[in-house]
């Protein structure tokens, strides 16, 4: 059906790769999985909305409303009063003191991260994420992740950088500017997917040739990891150490991946597997865009695959009705990514 379909490839030859690679991927699984993915995707996504068994029906819809403060609020409230066995952690706060919320799923012990939010006009990603835990609490409920999850531990961060949500979204303090309303920055200006350790130095002479100073993109901070936001992810990846690490970002379909010398153990082949599902491209981000990167910190520094999904098309903001189009394929790649390592 439409909602689990993947996007219609240019030509027969791609569609044929495509076919060929699903039905690779689909026999390297074990039965438990295959039965348990079967289920999970031809399920309509109007009835993983609803409550299950020991759980309340559900009126939320995720995609209601952005996720400024008062939203967050609710979107949590809601998740913690309808799955009471949900773990969600606080790992620490935004320079304006707004909580950084994980949630994990699993006991095992290869760890998987999915992140979402890092740029503040990008709150779509923040979310999906949402969605996403409330449908895998639903899951569980219904038909258990045990076989899926079995060795294995999930992280969810869905928003890092809430104070560039609050300033684009115009819901911070006084601000009510249409000028803030494509803030990528937190709340000191600094481009929190900038201030990880990966090409730092070389980035700060792109940083004085072109004029760039703290403000809503770009600005790369004093120094690698001087921001609460990045301190906060810089002390869970040392905790971590996860097997496999997805940072959403929107938009236009891509999957960016940093190549190392020598490459990190199939991290080509994971990002091959996730571009075909998602029918996204796979490539290496250019420009300003490769520098000081999530993914290139944990693909240089760790030597562990991680990878940057730039979700849905447009200009950004993304308009909230997107999110509709982009979570099905979304929400199939994470779930099939937890396969994968």
């Amino acid at each position: 059906g439409p909602q689990g379909a993947l996007i219609a490839p240019a030509g027969h030859a791609d569609l044929l790769h495509m076919l060929r690679s699903s039905v690779f991927f689909y026999c390297s699984i074990s039965a438990s999985e295959k039965q348990l993915l079967f289920s999970f995707f031809c399920r309509p996504l109007h009835k993983m909305g609803r409550g299950g068994v020991g759980v309340k029906e559900t009126k939320l819809s995720f995609f209601e409303k952005p996720p400024d403060r008062r939203r967050r609020r609710e979107i949590e409230g809601h998740l913690a009063a309808a799955y009471p066995s949900l773990v969600r952690q606080e790992i620490g706060k935004s320079h304006l003191g707004e909580p950084l919320a994980l949630y994990r799923f699993g006991e095992g012990k290869q760890s998987i991260l999915y992140v979402g939010a890092h740029h503040g006009m990008e709150w779509i990603t923040a979310l999906l994420l949402y969605r996403f835990i409330g449908d895998l609490c639903l899951a569980h409920i219904r038909r258990g992740m045990g076989d899926l999850l079995a060795n294995k531990r999930l992280y969810i961060l869905p928003i890092l950088n809430p104070d560039g949500v609050d300033i684009s979204l115009r819901s911070f303090g006084k601000i009510k500017n249409k000028r803030f309303i494509r803030w990528q920055a937190n709340a000191r200006g600094v481009d929190l997917n900038h201030n990880y350790d990966a090409g730092f130095a070389a980035y700060k002479e792109i940083e004085r040739a072109n004029g760039i100073h703290p403000g809503p993109t770009r600005y790369s901070g004093p120094h690698p990891f001087s921001e609460p936001e990045t301190q906060v992810m810089h002390d869970l990846l040392e905790e971590l150490r996860p097997d496999l690490t997805l940072s959403l970002h929107t938009q236009g379909e891509e999957i960016f991946y940093c190549p190392t010398d020598p490459p990190v153990c199939g991290a080509r082949r994971m990002g091959e597997t996730l571009a075909q599902i998602l029918g996204y491209r796979l490539g290496q981000a250019d420009g300003c865009a490769a520098y000081g990167g999530l993914s290139d910190y944990i693909a240089t520094a760790l030597r562990l695959p991680a990878y940057t999904l730039e979700c849905g098309r447009g200009c950004n903001p993304l308009p909230i009705g997107q999110a509709k189009e982009i979570y099905p394929r979304l929400r199939r790649a994470l779930l099939l990514a937890l396969t994968l390592v």
